[in-house]
């Protein structure tokens, strides 16, 4: 069991639903990027001057576990959990849970990399701020 330590809330807006009147399945990786993004914005890792300086974390993998859909007008929260898995990936747990009910909407395991100048490397510095 991952222990979450960062969350974001949202509230789903109509215009992220599909035709059969729930959240689009592509619209949650959009819920689960930007969490992602305030996640290290809060740990003091601005992901655009990371990039400014030759450093980019790119997504590798994604497994999203689908378990209930969101409609609209739905509030719920986005939470992140963090490991490290070797010496270059790191790995955000995160959980879309609907407010109301508590209920978990999505699991996902998101694998991610640091590249400095379109070289893969050990992101020491940035495994330091996150703790892991």
């Amino acid at each position: 069991m991952v222990d979450f330590i960062f969350e974001e809330h949202f509230k789903v807006r109509d215009y992220e639903l599909d035709l059969q009147g729930i959240v689009n399945n592509s619209v949650y990786q959009n819920y689960l990027e930007h969490t992602r993004h305030e996640f290290l914005n809060a740990k003091g890792l601005n992901f655009r001057e990371l990039h400014e300086t030759g450093y980019d974390a790119v997504v590798i993998r994604a497994e999203i576990d689908y378990k209930k859909p969101l409609r609209s007008g739905d509030a719920f929260v986005v939470k992140i959990g963090m490991e490290r898995e070797g010496r270059l990936k790191m790995v955000f747990h995160q959980q879309i849970v609907r407010t109301a009910d508590q209920q978990i909407m999505v699991n996902a395991k998101i694998f991610a990399a640091c590249i400095f100048n379109g070289r893969p490397i050990e992101p020491l510095f940035i495994f330091e701020k996150l703790g892991i």
